[in-house]
């Protein structure tokens, strides 16, 4: 049966959540571990371009695409194509087994379209975290070498070394150690919060990353891993030149350098790879999250003289690859030849833009508009101390929520407001979507503004 279209317009018919969604939660509650977090307590009914409609009828706006995972819609037509044709044929023999072709094709592009003039191998998994280990894998294998090199506010997973990797505490970390060893962290150059200033915070960083090679001998590192744009730590664009200084201190002391773009990476920054705005490549990429539509693929690429130091049978994974999700990255991959996604992203940043980067100057809890592409975000802090708020993101993430609108937080100290709209949305929903976030930042700015500033006005009152 083949649904008539999603409408792509935010509508309310209840209040969020809906009397269906709360029910449906409860019993969620009775049936599901609580270690599972909730963003929204929302159950969805479809999804198509950038709606998301719930079991009451509500059609949301949606500004998460699964945490950047459903980049060309929830529902795309070319990766729904793709899927099905291959279901017909067969859903699973394990690649290490028996091989099939789509896991060569999703190789091949990836090898092709994955920054680097040199000859690249690509090796499939199904999670990001997965993937990262597996790069980390390589790199030993390749180098002998133990140390990994890693940077604060970082996110990598949450399997037990991109625990180790990650930076964020709660709730990644909380009560999980004790965490694998030589996972060494480095400062990252954060430009709004360097302490002795942005126009230092390049220079200052990798001289401070140098010093730990040193400190711990620089033969001991085996891989440095970053993200172009960081995640969950903030979205935080590092400053100019960070990142191809990192590059040339891997090529330095012959450490592979692995870049994490599993969340920035597939178009989602206005490029199809973050790293493309530095004009770097890593000898190993990460991808995951949007490669495959929303079904579960990750990926490394890299030189061919490291991927292919590593003995047969030493990677691999019962579902690494497997031929659905192959096939959705296949559909994606068609999405992405006309290059239009590319320039929406782009459209995206400059709508966004110009609608929220006033809100630095009209209030004052907007420390920060930043980011690259689709991949935005608004950090929220004290004027003046830069102290940072994370009741503040959380208000305003609940006041575009109850008007249909879903954000996520992140950040190291929870006090960003991010947004990953996918890469589809028609201009006139993305256009609602920025104006009721707006709306939301400055509904709360107004409440902090008539908060009592002392005890003695709290009385007065």
């Amino acid at each position: 049966m083949t649904l008539p279209s999603l409408p792509q317009s935010r509508f309310l018919s209840t209040a969020i959540p809906g009397p269906r969604s709360i029910a449906l939660h409860a019993e969620r509650v009775k049936q599901v571990t609580s270690g599972f977090g909730i963003t929204l307590p929302v159950f969805i009914e479809r999804a198509g371009g950038a709606i998301l409609e719930d079991v009451d009828g509500n059609r949301i706006i949606d500004f998460a695409s699964g945490i950047a995972v459903t980049s060309v819609g929830a529902s795309n037509p070319r990766v729904q194509a793709q899927v099905e044709a291959q279901l017909e044929r067969f859903s699973h023999t394990c690649f290490m087994v028996t091989e099939y072709d789509s896991f060569t094709a999703v190789c091949r592009w990836l090898n092709e379209h994955t920054p680097g003039d040199f000859e690249k191998r690509s090796a499939l998994f199904s999670t990001g975290a997965e993937a990262v280990e597996n790069a980390v894998k390589v790199a030993r294998s390749a180098t002998g070498r133990e140390r990994v090199l890693v940077f604060d506010d970082a996110y990598h997973g949450r399997s037990l070394l991109t625990m180790a990797m990650t930076a964020k505490q709660n709730p990644y970390k909380l009560n999980f150690g004790p965490f694998p060893a030589e996972v060494i962290r480095a400062p990252f150059a954060s430009p709004l919060r360097w302490p002795t200033g942005a126009e230092n915070a390049t220079a200052e960083a990798l001289a401070a990353v140098e010093q730990i090679l040193f400190d711990h001998g620089p033969e001991t590192f085996a891989a440095m891993v970053v993200e172009p744009i960081q995640g969950e730590g903030g979205f935080i664009v590092p400053s100019p030149g960070f990142l191809p200084g990192l590059r040339e201190l891997s090529t330095k002391y012959g450490i592979v350098l692995v870049l994490d773009e599993i969340q920035a990476g597939m178009g989602r920054t206005g490029a199809l790879f973050a790293s493309e705005h530095e004009n770097i490549a890593g000898d190993i990429t990460v991808t995951a999250k949007a490669l495959a539509g929303g079904l579960p693929l990750s990926a490394i690429t890299g030189r061919v003289e490291l991927m292919n130091a590593v003995h047969a049978g030493g990677l691999g994974g019962t579902y690494a690859g497997n031929p659905l999700s192959c096939a959705a990255a296949l559909g994606v991959f068609e999405a992405f030849e006309d290059g239009s996604l590319i320039e929406n992203a782009n459209r995206i940043e400059s709508s966004a833009r110009t609608i929220l980067e006033p809100l630095k100057t009209s209030t004052a809890i907007l420390a920060d508009v930043r980011g690259r592409g689709a991949m935005l975000a608004l950090e929220f802090a004290d004027a003046g101390t830069l102290a940072p708020r994370a009741d503040l993101a959380k208000k305003v993430a609940a006041e575009a929520h109850s008007q249909g609108l879903l954000v996520l937080v992140c950040g190291t100290f929870s006090n960003v407001v991010r947004l990953l709209p996918p890469l589809v949305i028609e201009e006139t929903l993305l256009l609602d979507g920025l104006t009721v976030l707006r709306d939301a930042v400055l509904t709360v700015s107004l409440s902090e503004a008539h908060q009592p500033s002392s005890f003695s006005e709290a009385v007065a009152a």
